[in-house]
């Protein structure tokens, strides 16, 4: 019965100390800065909702009239996106990638969307990484700027900003020609 005592309490007592050298957590160290890199990425996407082969589409649509009238875009549009990336504004120009993503008109007002792209890159110095941006896009606006909010690849773990400036738009088309400089910081 002595034995049983002993044993209950060195069990209650390596209970109670347990918790003090176990953690869920391990020691925090600084972050090694030199490791990190600064890219400089300029390009153009080509978004077509219009013609043969659309590179936007629209997905999901609210069921909203105004003043009796259907929108033609309302708010709340869903588009899927696989737009190319190239190195010029023209069409022709050699694609480097493409940005693959979604975005929704956000704005009841000023046409705005709130946009979620990956730019995958497919040649070239970061062929087979990407970044991703998510950021709210004000469209109307000729230069705007978005976040980039992580990248894979040789761009992992990317932070920074891409400035878009509106390069050609033709509204009866729908089809928007986008300039792109991209800062990232990765690894």
């Amino acid at each position: 019965m002595e034995e049983r005592k002993i044993l209950w309490l060195a069990l209650i007592l390596y209970m109670t100390t347990a918790p003090v050298y176990c953690r869920y957590y391990s020691r925090s160290v600084p972050y090694a800065s030199s490791r990190k890199k600064v890219s400089k990425l300029h390009f153009f996407f080509h978004d077509r909702i219009s013609g043969k082969n659309p590179t936007s589409v629209l997905i999901a649509r609210p069921n909203i009239t105004k003043d009796g009238k259907s929108q033609e875009l309302p708010f709340g549009s869903l588009f899927a996106v696989y737009d190319p990336l190239t190195i010029g504004p023209e069409p022709t120009s050699g694609v480097i990638g493409h940005a693959e993503g979604l975005y929704v008109m956000s704005s009841q007002d000023v046409l705005t969307l709130v946009t979620y792209l990956d730019f995958g890159f497919t040649s070239g110095k970061f062929n087979g990484s990407s970044i991703s941006v998510f950021s709210r896009n004000p469209v109307t606006e000729k230069e705007r700027e978005l976040a980039v909010v992580g990248g894979r690849g040789k761009l992992r773990m990317a932070r920074g900003f891409v400035e878009l400036k509106t390069h050609f738009t033709n509204e009866t088309a729908s089809d928007t020609i986008v300039e792109c400089h991209v800062t990232v910081i990765h690894h």
